[in-house]
């Protein structure tokens, strides 16, 4: 299972949801799961030391096409569950290179569940053609959904983060994206807590393990 979580407006959730949903993958698989992170915010999210290496992004820039073994030698271990392949120090090439080719075909190969974090811009086309799910995270606000109606097609579902007080509804994002909503997670303080404290990997909040019942 390889899905990749993003967001067409930064500051909705997307590496919350991505650390969530491969924490609880990994808890399911006995090998574990991977998480791929392209936006860089996944060490501050589970709670590790900044990576001070290589990355993702450096092996997408490489002169020479490194090969899948260099790509998981790039792993840091996050628990005992999660294997987090960091973002690195160089900038990440244009979606229409054709590495990105490669870097799908290699994650989508992995006998683990891979996670994406895509940050808050469409995944490259080749990684959405080899992903199992390719999931629009956002929050149900007039300005959040005016970004994501014109990038829906990348997209084959809908992380909902809910907020009290919002006028519109999950099935008015639904219908406004034309997608369905896979799960839907209420803003809760604890898993800001959990965040904040570095705690997100020994102790997921309970409320998050339930929202993503039906997505993992």
């Amino acid at each position: 299972m390889f899905t990749i979580c993003w967001s067409a407006k930064g500051g909705v959730g997307t590496s919350v949801v991505a650390a969530a949903l491969a924490l609880i993958h990994g808890g399911q698989d006995p090998a574990g799961a991977w998480l791929v992170d392209l936006a860089g915010d996944q060490p501050a999210v589970l709670g590790a030391p900044p990576p001070d290496g290589l990355g993702i992004a450096d092996w997408l820039t490489a002169e020479s096409l490194p090969g899948r073994r260099a790509l998981l030698d790039l792993a840091r271990p996050c628990g005992a569950d999660v294997s987090l392949l960091p973002l690195g120090s160089a900038e990440l090439p244009d979606s229409r290179h054709p590495r990105w080719t490669a870097l799908a075909q290699h994650l989508s190969d992995l006998a683990q569940p891979v996670v994406v974090d895509a940050g808050h811009h469409p995944p490259p086309a080749a990684m959405i053609a080899e992903a199992s799910a390719s999931l629009l995270v956002t929050r149900p606000c007039y300005l959040a959904l005016r970004r994501c109606v014109p990038v829906a097609a990348s997209a084959s579902g809908v992380v909902l983060v809910d907020e009290p007080g919002r006028a519109l509804r999950a099935a008015d994002v639904a219908a406004s994206l034309g997608l369905p909503i896979v799960a839907t997670v209420e803003l809760d303080p604890s898993v800001a807590r959990a965040i904040d404290a570095g705690l997100l990997v020994g102790r997921l909040p309970r409320q998050l393990s339930r929202s993503f019942a039906v997505a993992s």
